[in-house]
C-alpha cells in the first residue's frame, strides 16, 4: 500500500488524505520515522484533519509517547464539536495505554 500511495502522492503531493494514508501505511510497517513525517505533512496541509490526528496519536502511543498522543487527543476535542469517531477511537486507545501502564507487574 505504501508504494501505491507514494505513486499517488507524486501526482498530488499536497493532498492531506494521501499524506495521512502514507503515514498509516508506514506505521503499520513499523517505520515510525516515516509515519510521523507523513502524518505531520498531512496536518501541515490540513490542521483540522481528524484522521491524521487520530492516527498520529496512535503512533505516539505505539512509541511510548503518551504526551504526544495527548496533544492530538486535545486537538480532536477542539475539532469535534460533538463526539466524532476519531475522538472516540483515540480516547479509547489512550485509556487502554494508561490502564496497561498502571497495571501491576507480575
Amino acid at each position: 500500500a505504501a508504494k501505491r500511495f507514494q505513486q499517488a502522492a507524486l501526482r498530488d503531493p499536497d493532498n492531506p488524505d494521501l499524506q495521512n494514508y502514507l503515514g498509516y501505511s508506514y506505521r503499520n510497517l513499523g517505520q515510525f520515522d516515516l509515519a510521523f513525517k507523513y502524518y505531520k505533512r498531512a496536518l501541515e496541509l490540513s490542521p483540522r484533519h481528524r484522521g491524521a490526528h487520530e492516527y498520529i496519536g496512535e503512533a505516539y502511543l505505539m512509541t511510548g509517547d503518551l504526551a504526544g498522543a495527548q496533544r492530538h487527543l486535545d486537538a480532536l476535542r477542539d475539532i469535534c464539536i460533538a463526539s466524532c469517531e476519531e475522538l472516540r477511537d483515540l480516547e479509547k486507545a489512550v485509556a487502554e495505554h494508561r490502564a496497561k501502564a498502571a497495571a501491576p507487574l507480575r
